[in-house]
Formats: C-alpha cells, sequence, structure tokens
C-alpha cells in the first residue's frame, strides 16, 4: 500500500465555550444508560457524546452556521413516571442553549436540528441555569441573567418554551451578570461585573443578600469580575473571579470562609464532584486546578494539585461521576477535550480527545484522484496528480513533492448553515453537499486538470421535494446513480439520478422513493422518555461496490438492508412492499408526500433476511461492504470471499467488536465465529480512540482511527497463542495474546506507574537518632484475564448467532508465507481522514491527511512576566 502523507488539507477547529452533563451523577442504571454530554463551540455546532463506561463516542454533531454561537448549554431533566408492573418511564432530557442573544433555544436530538426558540424583552443572554428538581412544586424554570444586569425567568412546562417574566432589573445597567448557579430550589446565585456576588429569592424576586469582593488591587482595575459561581451539596458557595482567586463563601451567613490564590490570571470555569469535597478550577493561565477540604483543620479547604493540561484558557469544565467513572471535562479555545480524573487524580494520567471529528470530513474521486474536504460552509478540491510509485521512479534530483499537490477549487456555499455532508462520485465530475436546510449538486467538468481553470464549476438545479427538508447524511452509490439521503435523522430516502438540461442550465430529474425501516420491539414507553426517538439516528450509510445493496446503521445497533430488483422482479417484491408498509414504526411523516413509486426499471425493497441481523450491543462506528461482488469470482472460491455467495459487510462498535456479516442470509461470516474480541491483539485491545473509517484491499481491512492504523486480515484467523507463564508480559504484549492490565480505570487514562498525590518515600524513626528510609509502592493489582463475563453481550443475540454457526469448522492457522495477520502503527497522528486514490485491480494507494495541534492557529493567550512560548 502507497500512501501519500498529506497536511496541507485546511481544517479549522472551533473553540469550547460549553460543555454540560444531562446526567452529571445518574441515579440508576437507565439514568446512566440515556446520560450524554453536549459540548457547544464558537462556529455553532453542538456535539453530543456517550461517557458510557469511559468510551467517550461522538455520537451525532448538529451543525450550526455563520454568525452563530454557543456559549451556554443546560439540561433539563423531567421527573420520572412509574406506570407499574416494573416499568417506569425515565424523565426526558431537553437541551437548551444560549449564543450572547436575546434568544433561547431548545435543541431536537432525534432530528439533529432546533426545535423551538423563545426570546423576550430584555437584553443579551449571559449565563443561564436549570431549577434543581425537587418535590411536587410545578416544573421547572430556567433562569437567566443578561448585559443589562437582568434575572429572567423562562418557563418549560407542557413541553413548551416561553419567556414568562423578568425577576430583578438593574437601576444602572453597570452591573452585568455573568455567572448563574442554584443554591436550592428557590435561591439563584449570581456572579456580577461589579465586584460583586448576588443571591436572589425567584418566588418573591428580591435580592437575599449582597456579597462584595472589593477592589484588584494587584491589576489596578476598580471591580472584579466573578467569571463563575458553584454550590456545594451543604450550600456553601465557591466563587472563581478575575484576580485569579477561589473564595469559599458560608451558605448560611453569606460570608467568607477562605480566599485561595491559586492561579495567576482570571479563573474562568470550577467544577465540584457530588459528595462536595473535592473543587477544580481551570483559568486563563491555562493551569488546572484541584482542591480538597481538610476537616481536622476546621474544614479548611487546601490547593493540593495544579498542572497545566491545554494550550490555552480552561473556559468551560462540567464533572461526571457514575460508578467507577469518576472525570472532569473541560475545553477551551484549544479545541480539544479534556479528560481529567476526578477521584484518581494524582493516581491516573488524563485523556486528550482530539477536535477532530468522527466523521472524517472528506472523501475522494478515486479514478479522478481528487481529494474533497470541507469544514463549515467551504469545500477544497484538490489532486494528487502523480501516483507515489511514479515520484519514486522518477528520482529526478531537486524534485519538489509538493508540486504533486493542487488546490483545484474551493466553494463556497450561499446560506447560512454549514455542511452536514458531502458526497462526489469516482469520476470526480458530480459533488452532493447537503445541510440542515437544503441540498445541493454541482457538476465538475475537467480532464487530467494541472490548474484550477481546467476545472469548470457549475451548478445542478434540484427539485423542491428533494432540497427542501435538507439532510443529516448523503451517500453516492459508486455508480453514481443513486443517492441516499437521511433526513431528520432517521428517515431514509433514494434517489435515481438523471442529470439532463441545456448548456446554460443543468437539471437533476430525481425519482424519490421512501425505503421503511424495519419495525423494532422498542415498548412505547420508552420512546416517550429519556431520549425518545435519538438512539434511531442513523449515523452509518453504506453502499456495496455494485451499488445493489443498502445498509445503514443507527445508535441503538439496529442494521436495515435494502437491495435494488428490476422490472421483472417487482411482481415479487408486492409482498415485500406490503410488509414494509405495515413493519414501519415512524413513517407517517411528510416525506410520503414526496415519495414517487418507482413503477419502471429498477426499484429498491427491503431485504428478505435484514430481520435475522443482530442488534449490536454498542453503537456503531464504522460499517462498509467489501470490494468483493457475489458471483464474481466464478469457480474461483474460498472462505473469505465467495464461500457463501454473498456480500460482506463489516461493523466496527463503540466497544471495538469487530464484526463481519453476509447481509443476504443475515448470518455472521465464518472468521467473526472464530475470532470475537476477545482475540483481538492486546495493543488493539487497549486502545482508547475509537475507529474512524475502514479501506478494503481484499480480505485485509483497513482500519484507522485519530491516533492509529490497523490492519486485519480476514482470510486468517488472529493468532490464539497461550501465553506461557514464565515468558515476560513483554513478549506476551508484543505477540498481543495476553492483555496487561494494571487495573480499571475511572473514565480518563491510565494508571500511572507512581502516584503522583501520594508519597514516594517516607522515613521511619528508629532507635536512637537514627532515620530508615522506607519506599512506598503502589498497591499489587489482581491481573485480569480476558473472559466472556467482561464482554458486553456475553449472552446475547451476538453470541447465539456465533455459536449457531457451523460446528464442524476447525479453527484453521492459516498463513501464507509471512502474510502478517494483524498489523498496527501510531506513526501516523492525528488522523483526520484517510482515502483512496486507485480503483479497480490498482494496487492500495491512499492519501492520509493529518492535522497537528500545533499548526491549528489559536488566539493570543496569556503569557506569565517568566514564560515564553516555545
Amino acid at each position: 500500500m502507497d500512501i501519500h502523507r498529506c497536511r496541507f488539507v485546511p481544517y479549522k477547529p472551533s473553540a469550547i465555550n460549553a460543555v454540560a452533563f444531562s446526567h452529571s451523577n445518574p441515579r440508576s442504571a437507565k439514568h446512566a444508560a440515556i446520560a450524554r454530554l453536549a459540548i457547544g463551540r464558537a462556529n455553532g455546532d453542538i456535539e453530543i457524546w456517550n461517557p458510557s463506561n469511559g468510551t467517550w463516542h461522538q455520537e451525532t454533531v448538529i451543525r450550526g452556521g455563520k454568525d452563530r454561537s454557543i456559549d451556554g448549554l443546560v439540561w433539563i431533566n423531567e421527573p420520572d413516571q412509574d406506570l407499574g408492573d416494573g416499568r417506569v418511564v425515565i424523565g426526558k432530557s431537553r437541551l437548551f442553549s444560549i449564543g450572547y442573544t436575546s434568544t433561547v433555544t431548545e435543541w431536537d436530538l432525534a432530528k439533529g436540528k432546533p426545535r423551538r426558540h423563545a426570546s423576550g424583552q430584555h437584553g443579551d443572554i449571559w449565563c443561564i441555569g436549570a431549577q434543581p428538581a425537587g418535590p411536587a412544586e410545578g416544573s421547572n424554570k430556567l433562569i437567566a441573567g443578561t448585559m443589562d444586569g437582568e434575572l429572567i425567568m423562562y418557563s418549560v412546562e407542557d413541553d413548551d418554551l416561553r419567556f414568562q417574566r423578568v425577576l430583578v432589573r438593574s437601576p444602572t445597567k453597570k452591573a452585568q451578570i455573568v455567572s448563574i448557579t442554584f443554591q436550592s430550589r428557590k435561591v439563584v446565585i449570581v456572579g456580577c461585573s461589579d465586584s460583586t456576588i448576588r443571591a436572589y429569592d425567584i418566588t418573591k424576586g428580591h435580592m437575599i443578600r449582597r456579597m462584595t469582593l472589593g477592589s484588584d488591587l494587584m491589576s489596578g482595575s476598580k471591580d472584579i469580575i466573578v467569571w463563575c459561581v458553584r454550590c456545594l451539596p451543604n450550600g456553601n458557595i465557591v466563587s472563581g473571579d478575575s484576580t485569579g482567586q477561589v473564595c469559599i463563601w458560608d451558605g448560611k451567613t453569606y460570608t467568607q470562609n477562605q480566599r485561595i490564590q491559586s492561579h495567576k490570571q482570571d479563573v474562568l470555569s470550577l467544577a465540584t464532584s457530588a459528595d462536595g469535597t473535592t473543587i477544580m478550577s481551570g483559568g486563563m493561565d491555562r493551569r488546572t486546578c484541584l482542591y480538597r477540604e481538610n476537616p481536622a483543620v476546621g474544614q479548611r479547604w487546601a490547593n493540593v494539585w495544579g498542572r497545566r493540561y491545554h494550550e490555552h484558557d480552561v473556559k468551560a469544565m462540567a464533572c461526571f461521576e457514575n460508578g467507577r467513572v469518576s472525570v472532569v471535562v473541560s475545553g477551551g479555545p484549544d479545541a480539544n477535550l479534556m479528560v481529567v480524573p476526578l477521584k484518581e487524580m494524582g493516581r491516573e494520567h488524563h485523556r486528550m480527545i482530539n477536535s477532530l471529528p468522527q466523521q472524517p470530513p472528506m472523501m475522494s474521486a478515486s479514478k479522478a484522484r481528487f481529494v474533497v474536504s470541507w469544514w463549515d460552509r467551504e469545500v477544497h478540491i484538490w489532486a494528487l496528480r502523480k501516483p507515489a510509485t511514479e515520484l519514486f521512479e522518477s528520482g529526478a534530483e531537486g524534485a519538489d513533492i509538493n508540486d504533486n499537490r493542487k488546490l483545484l477549487k474551493t466553494v463556497v456555499i450561499k446560506g447560512d448553515s454549514n455542511i452536514a455532508s458531502a458526497a462526489v462520485n469516482e469520476d470526480g465530475t458530480l459533488l452532493v453537499l447537503s445541510t440542515a436546510t437544503d441540498v445541493k449538486a454541482f457538476r465538475l467538468q475537467h480532464q487530467d486538470p494541472v490548474k484550477p481553470s481546467d476545472v469548470a464549476i457549475r451548478s445542478i438545479e434540484l427539485p423542491e421535494k428533494l432540497t427542501r427538508l435538507g439532510a443529516t447524511r448523503v451517500e453516492l452509490s459508486p455508480d453514481a446513480k443513486w443517492l441516499c439521503l437521511v433526513r431528520e435523522g432517521s428517515r431514509v430516502l433514494v434517489a435515481r439520478i438523471d442529470i439532463g438540461g441545456d448548456e446554460d442550465t443543468l437539471v437533476m430529474e430525481a425519482k424519490l422513493q421512501r425505503l421503511p425501516r424495519l419495525r423494532r420491539n422498542i415498548p412505547r414507553y420508552i420512546l416517550n422518555g429519556g431520549l425518545g426517538g435519538y438512539d434511531r439516528s442513523i449515523t452509518q450509510v453504506a453502499f456495496s461496490t455494485d451499488s445493489k445493496m443498502l445498509a445503514v446503521a443507527d445508535l441503538a445497533g439496529f442494521i436495515d438492508t435494502w437491495t435494488v430488483r428490476g422490472h421483472e422482479e417487482a411482481l415479487r417484491g408486492k409482498e415485500l412492499e406490503a410488509a414494509d408498509d405495515a413493519a414501519s414504526s415512524d413513517d407517517d411523516s411528510s416525506d410520503a408526500d414526496d415519495a414517487e413509486a418507482v413503477d419502471a426499471g429498477e426499484q429498491w425493497v427491503r431485504n428478505p433476511n435484514a430481520k435475522l441481523l443482530p442488534k449490536l450491543a454498542a453503537s456503531p462506528v464504522v460499517l462498509s461492504f467489501s470490494d468483493d461482488v457475489p458471483g464474481s469470482h466464478g469457480a474461483d472460491k474460498d472462505e473469505w470471499r465467495d464461500a457463501a455467495n454473498d456480500y460482506v459487510l463489516a461493523v466496527i462498535t463503540s466497544a471495538w467488536n469487530v464484526l463481519a456479516f453476509h447481509p443476504r442470509q443475515g448470518s455472521l461470516t465464518a472468521w467473526s465465529r472464530r475470532n470475537p474480541r476477545k482475540c483481538l491483539p492486546a495493543p488493539v485491545q487497549d486502545l482508547l480512540d475509537l475507529p474512524k473509517g475502514v479501506l478494503w484491499q481484499g480480505a485485509r481491512l483497513w482500519v484507522y482511527g485519530v491516533s492509529f492504523f490497523l490492519m486485519l486480515d480476514m482470510a486468517q484467523d488472529l493468532p490464539k497463542h497461550v501465553p506461557d507463564a514464565e515468558s515476560p508480559a513483554e513478549l506476551q504484549m508484543v505477540h498481543g495474546t495476553k492483555r496487561k492490565r494494571t487495573g480499571p480505570t475511572t473514565g480518563a487514562g491510565g494508571k500511572m506507574k507512581r502516584e503522583s498525590l501520594a508519597p514516594h518515600k517516607i522515613q521511619r524513626h528508629g532507635e536512637g537518632e537514627e532515620f530508615e528510609e522506607l519506599d512506598v509502592g503502589e498497591r499489587p493489582v489482581a491481573d485480569e484475564s480476558d473472559s466472556d463475563d467482561e464482554m458486553v453481550d456475553a449472552n446475547g443475540e451476538l453470541s447465539q448467532l456465533r455459536n449457531g454457526g457451523n460446528k464442524g469448522d476447525a479453527e484453521s492457522e492459516l498463513t501464507v508465507g509471512e502474510r502478517k495477520k494483524w498489523w498496527i502503527t501510531y506513526k501516523y497522528r492525528p488522523i483526520l481522514g484517510v482515502v483512496p486514490l486507485s480503483s479497480g485491480d490498482q494496487p492500495l494507494e491512499v492519501a492520509l491527511v493529518e492535522r497537528p495541534t500545533w499548526d491549528v492557529e489559536m488566539p493570543e493567550r496569556y503569557f506569565a512576566g517568566n514564560e515564553w512560548e516555545r
């Protein structure tokens, strides 16, 4: 395989302005299952992450737009309802945002777009907080603070959002409210820009107490800005201000108990543990500090840890505790998400989650050797003219490898919405873009282009039924005859493409067909609570190589497949179509008006054995068909390629289950039955980053993530050597047969070899005046071996399907000479995406795009007197 290592493809990550957990401390396993992390960015994007078991899976991204920004996020969880007979309706989780305007927005996570907006007669909103849940005292309220010093209330009753009233008006408008938190259900604490912290009774609308901080003597500023406030479970108040101090206030007397100077510049964010024994702060000096309470010294707090994890300001921070997971996530202008251990601070490493998206914002036109990338509202089309072998064989002295690339076109789409998805055909002549509100198509005319003028780009007029609702995902079939659109998160439509028109105007005539999905036996009371139908959001779409089969997968782990049939088979598909109409669970949408009956030619029908594909144990992150087509190899068959005369559909889940299905038969392949997750090499099982995409090279599956590039050969079984008790652990790790563990982590990085907070050496006073030094070692942890008990869905559908295969098949050691069974490298990082540049029977050639952190432009940051930029 030849690799073009590219760092010229532009992608500018956006700063993190807000982070919020839907359930920061879940009460039960059901609440933990629906717990999500929402991240708001400066370009208006909202990312939804699943923190389950420390996997940190970026599930969806709700795209923003021009002049939009997410500057505050808050969740409201409605109370649970007990229906009896063991049925409990989990309260709905609703997400709200602000953007330094006078508008509050509620988001529909299932459809990936705003649900409603509300505004009132007040100034721009600078902070927002949700009223904590309590006994039957009415629904929760949203309380917000404005730049004019007003405290306002929004009602969310009856599944609505509306402005209710202004609680407090500032007579002078000199004091802006910049931070807010709730001390109780009736008392709200706000931090202001005039050196004050105020406590208000929201039921009566009057101020309870006003706490002052004085003036900033160090910087000479008259007023101190209270950037963040938090309340501990005992009612005490914690504040961070522009002097770099963290202050502890008594929650009953509203007097200052303690002041800690822990930062050299403004404290911008705070987070507290659920039990109130730990506080963390982040500041403009890039430091993250940990504070612990010492009950033996009059309940005084001490700064016990401080470190720079970020490359810029620590602007937002939130805490999450569930079972063994206990972390604090933080973000800022450097755009990276930092996961820092909370309970195990000083005993575990932190983890940096790169800002690059889970779905790569790039693809290729392999026959034209184009690389297409996009971000915000821009699309860049690059050409890599010469293959890698030709570059090496030429060997011309003084030749610059940079001359091999050329930026052919930059397209900026009209409208305010950012690009959600894009697709290009293999010839590089058709480009389709989608936003939340529109779908656009372009025709690219070129012939061996070497400069931008060699490519002519023209807009294609699309029918209104294809564009009016936009799309969250678009995908072109390999033969460019079909366009698949995913609307409102979970509705699948397929359009037959026919481009016509004159020289002045190009028109795309598309016959739209709605593809009903299988009805899943999900109780109605589950769909009415929690996140609703968010789990049915489609995140993966794949066409087979011959464009005759389509597969989609959603976050819940369900896979739906359809096949294309000719006119002669249409009559036999009537029964399937009737079943489709009856089995569709949510097809009463407006898409029915747009769908047309495709009587002539080919049409899509459901795969008869689609219901045999089991529900995956975790959300899929990769879905891809192999390059082989059933029946294309004649009598030349082998176990991998064509033993079942079926396609091979590869799926990788967020739990690192690598599965291969025969979709027409609805069964696992023989390789998947013989190689479950516990057979994966140890370096693969220890990966924290999730896969982003795959490439096929015959039976070889090339998998890449943000920090790794992996190869699995599905023509051979993975090594299953039984480790020798006398062999060293390092040797076992090299062969990948035994996983060396140091105990479970809390959702951040791995265990430290030596703890940082605990003493490493102590002195024991012996007889006389002699001291004896003693080393303090770590507590021994039992080495845990891999077992089926640790696997998700150990006795579920996948295991039954795997065990139900041909029991006579022996586990064979397939080795072809020195052919490797698996291979992994960490040489390339961070990887934005990997796209193919070869087609047909040509050797695999790819363009690997990296976006190093040091290459990202960031705004100016604070430097102390004894610091300088490296």
